[in-house]
């Protein structure tokens, strides 16, 4: 069921979302060659706490059989990794790395979810581009998100925007409604027909997240049962924000 925020709920959906938005701050003034990603977890974890917020990733629960609880605070992908990344203190980030964070903030019983691809230093003009096109299939998509528009609007932007870079959209994994949960209904996928699913409403709330690959669309899971990879090793990105449907123009809660 897809639930519609009272203005009382908005308000503290807002206050999650600051998290996550200072919390990318912080990332990105700390994000540079030789530091690890077990590192990042730890500087947004702290931010977290600090701000009164709690990382709702930790100990997430998927809810499949024999896939492990996630052990940190945020997900960190680099380069072919496309979503759900773990951080260790192994992996150390290198000069030209794409890396993609993904974090989830709960405060006051609510979550504000957002996903950046940081590019560390300096790396190819593709590999930029890449980055670039990602966040805007999110701002192509969101062009759509009002209320009277069908949900399916929104997803067949975002595809039609990659597809037209010449990159692929992930399928199997998509964005979601938020609010009380990490995950609420509707599922967003990022491809579509316009005019399809259900019809948006004033107080939905969001997140919407293009992943995309330079390559193919095919995917594979690794062993730890969440780092999910390109299966042709093409680079990968990720871009996402919780957005409120208003009556106009959609908020984006994520960005400060």
């Amino acid at each position: 069921m897809v639930t519609i925020k009272s203005k009382k709920e908005i308000e503290l959906m807002r206050e999650a979302c600051k998290v996550v938005a200072l919390t990318y701050k912080e990332i990105e003034k700390n994000i540079r060659p030789g530091i690890s990603t077990l590192e990042l977890d730890q500087i947004a974890e702290n931010t977290m706490k600090k701000l009164g917020a709690i990382p709702a990733e930790k100990g997430y629960n998927p809810g499949v059989r024999g896939i492990p609880k996630f052990p940190a605070s945020i997900c960190v992908s680099i380069n072919d990794e496309v979503i759900h990344g773990i951080p260790s203190k192994y992996r150390i980030l290198k000069e030209g790395d794409l890396v993609s964070i993904d974090t989830v903030a709960l405060k006051n019983g609510f979550n504000g979810d957002a996903a950046r691809t940081f590019i560390v230093g300096e790396t190819s003009k593709e590999n930029r581009r890449l980055v670039e096109v990602t966040k805007q299939a999110f701002f192509e998509g969101i062009k759509y998100a009002k209320a009277g528009n069908r949900l399916g609007d929104v997803c067949h932007a975002i595809g039609e925007y990659v597809h037209s870079q010449g990159f692929s959209v992930v399928r199997e994994f998509q964005g979601h409604g938020i609010g009380k949960q990490m995950h609420e209904d509707p599922g967003i996928p990022n491809y579509g027909k316009a005019g399809r699913g259900i019809r948006l409403e004033p107080g939905m709330t969001l997140a919407i997240e293009p992943m995309v690959i330079q390559g193919k669309p095919n995917i594979l899971e690794l062993e730890d049962g969440w780092t999910i990879i390109t299966e042709d090793g093409s680079m990968a990105a990720h871009y996402e924000n919780t957005i409120l449907i208003t009556e106009k123009e959609p908020e984006i809660l994520t960005i400060l």
